[in-house]
């Protein structure tokens, strides 16, 4: 309801608005009048129809949803293009001096320029053009449509439907031209045809003239209003009759056959011990594995396999091409297997076109048993056989008489025939056992005649050595007093070379090494191997 500013009322008033409120809804109560006499509609939301407090209106209006902030003088018209105001007849001072006009000047003159200005020829003045100027909005100066006439659009409808019209008249003529060639090519085979055959070619001349919109209708797309967003979208008409049971209701058994929701898929029967001429689904997979769908399935493995080997081919993408390139495949395939068939006759016979096969062979039986029921349905033998192993099987390579894997010893895989570790090597049969025997019993013979013959390793005497590096010698004899005074001088070198300050500066070297002197220096060297360097 559009109500003035919010006023006290009691529960009395307030009771009667509601009852008026909802009469009006319901239509018995004439809707509210606004300010300017338009009905208000009563299903608007108090939300919305109620005026903020701060306008003080006093009667019921809807103006305060409206943009009442917009300048009343805007507009968004455009300008007149084209449009002229005045005609002179001879040159006025300060118009144009190429074309006279008084509204621009020659720098801005959009005419062509003239050998010589009307300024001094007085001759075809132009008329002034209308100027105008607008003030657009923040929208207005940014509409890419601002100024358009829709009306000029119907050029371009009748430019199109003129080309479409012409492409129609020309199909329509080479087929006319089609079947005329071709009823000239029958009345030259059969001249003494009847006169019946005649009007045939009249009929089917004249129903190559009919109109199209017959033909336009076989392909017909719908549209379907009833959208979730409101919009329209193409689709064919549908195929399932709208009565049929759904495949999932078929069978409301948990057990039985799985359906997938989401693909809309039930490869199996629902209901297989039904009886096969009253049901009329039998599940996905009996639809993929008859009729043309195991061909369209063989066409798309050959697509993939021939796109893998290089072949530019894609079923998708050329579905013509991958289905002309299929059948020349198996043209030239059947082409080759005759070919071989009738080279292999030719060398070797045909046993079977010589003598009659024997009715024992022919009505011969097999092991493997099928059961069937009174209805000739499969009961028992035609089970699903599910692969071993995605890997080849029983293939015996390089002379090997079984297969890698057969033979285990010593964390190794190896062959039972001749076990052998090493894959893919040639097969040695008894003779390479003997010899693998042979030579570990040798080497387990030499390895233990290594270990008897092994002794304990020598002891390694020490040598001292003498200066500059020699070995001692056993008769060397050193002298006591020498051996001292080498052990001071050494003891004086090291205190030298701690505090440098105590070095003379007059130092004499000498190149000759006593053996008292080596043995003096062998004697304070630090040994830094001796853990108890530190203490000494």
């Amino acid at each position: 309801m559009a109500t003035a500013s919010v006023a006290f009322k009691s529960r009395e008033d307030h009771r009667k608005q509601i009852e008026l409120e909802e009469a009006r809804k319901a239509g018995l109560a004439p809707a509210e009048l606004d300010e300017d006499g338009k009905e208000i509609n009563p299903h608007i939301p108090q939300y919305m129809s109620s005026a903020p407090w701060y306008l003080n209106s006093e009667k019921p209006s809807l103006k305060h949803q409206r943009n009442w902030k917009s300048d009343p003088n805007y507009t968004k018209s455009w300008y007149d293009r084209g449009a002229k105001i005045y005609q002179a007849e001879k040159y006025r001072k300060g118009a144009c001096q190429n074309c006279g006009a008084m509204t621009h000047t020659a720098k801005a003159c959009m005419d062509r320029p003239r050998k010589i200005g009307a300024k001094y020829t007085n001759k075809n003045i132009a008329p002034d053009e209308k100027i105008e100027s607008f003030e657009l909005d923040y929208d207005g100066k940014r509409d890419r449509w601002n100024g358009y006439d829709p009306s000029t659009y119907h050029r371009v409808i009748e430019l199109y439907e003129a080309k479409e019209d012409a492409r129609k008249k020309y199909l329509k003529e080479q087929q006319i031209k089609k079947l005329e060639e071709k009823n000239n090519t029958q009345e030259g085979d059969d001249a003494a045809s009847d006169g019946d055959e005649e009007d045939d070619d009249d009929l089917r001349v004249d129903e190559a003239k009919v109109d199209e919109s017959r033909q336009m209708d076989f392909a017909k797309v719908e549209k379907r209003v009833r959208t979730t967003g409101g919009g329209s979208t193409g689709t064919v008409r549908n195929l399932r009759i709208r009565e049929d049971t759904a495949k999932y209701l078929l069978n409301l058994d948990v057990n039985s056959a799985h359906y997938d929701p989401k693909t809309r898929s039930m490869r199996e029967d629902p209901l297989p011990d039904a009886d096969p001429n009253d049901k009329f689904y039998l599940g996905d997979n009996q639809y993929r594995n008859s009729g043309q769908a195991l061909e369209f399935k063989q066409m798309n493995i050959h697509s993939w396999e021939a796109f893998d080997k290089g072949q530019d081919m894609h079923m998708q993408a050329a579905p013509s091409q991958a289905e002309l390139l299929y059948k020349n495949f198996q043209v030239a395939k059947d082409k080759l297997k005759t070919h071989t068939k009738d080279t292999i006759m030719e060398k070797y016979g045909n046993a079977s076109t010589e003598d009659e096969i024997p009715m024992e062979l022919l009505l011969g039986q097999s092991e493997r048993q099928v059961e069937y029921d009174r209805a000739g349905r499969i009961i028992k033998g035609q089970e699903v056989i599910l692969p071993k192993s995605k890997y080849e099987e029983d293939v015996l390579a390089n002379n090997h008489t079984s297969v890698w894997g057969s033979w285990w010893k010593d964390h190794q895989w190896g062959y039972r025939c001749c076990q052998q570790t090493i894959r893919n090597s040639y097969c040695t049969g008894s003779a390479g056992i003997e010899a693998a025997e042979a030579s570990l019993d040798l080497m387990k013979a030499n390895i233990a005649r290594k270990e008897a013959c092994e002794e304990s390793p020598k002891k390694v005497e020490e040598k001292r050595m003498a200066a500059w590096g020699t070995d001692v010698p056993e008769d060397l004899e050193l002298n006591e007093e020498a051996l001292a005074n080498a052990l001071k001088k050494e003891d004086e070198r090291k205190r030298e070379e701690k505090d440098e300050r105590k070095r003379k500066y007059n130092v004499k070297h000498t190149n000759d090494v006593t053996p008292e002197e080596m043995e003096a220096y062998r004697m304070k060297r630090v040994h830094h191997e001796d853990p108890m360097k530190d203490f000494l």
